[in-house]
């Protein structure tokens, strides 16, 4: 069984940043397409970005795409995020997707596509 565990949201003002890490119980065993994805209320939810484990290239939403920087470590994906925005407030989800390889890791797939999901934190960013 695969487990995924957020931690690092917070509060902060625009502009500031913030670390969210993605703890994989199954990470250091086996290769995933590992994905956040962020819900604000009252929208859609919005693939981050993508990284395979594997290898391969992240693939940044271009809404954070040179703000954003994804990473992962023995089994933990990390999520650093700068110069953050007030649009940037959401809560933030790790995705994760065993069977799929790096051509094919992409939050483009939809969400509906990632078998196992954490249970989010919450990223609140002020003016």
């Amino acid at each position: 069984q695969v487990r995924l565990v957020e931690s690092g949201g917070g509060s902060v003002q625009a502009g500031g940043s913030l670390r969210l890490s993605c703890e994989n119980s199954r990470g250091g065993g086996r290769t995933f397409c590992m994905a956040w994805f962020r819900q604000a209320p009252g929208k859609e939810r919005e693939g981050v970005v993508s990284i395979h484990t594997g290898g391969g290239r992240a693939d940044y939403a271009d809404s954070v795409n040179g703000r954003f920087t994804v990473s992962h470590d023995d089994g933990t994906c990390y999520l650093q995020m700068d110069s953050l925005k007030p649009e940037d407030t959401a809560m933030y989800y790790c995705a994760a997707d065993p069977f799929v390889p790096p051509f094919g890791c992409t939050t483009t797939r939809g969400g509906g596509r990632f078998p196992y999901w954490g249970q989010g934190t919450q990223v609140t960013v002020s003016p």
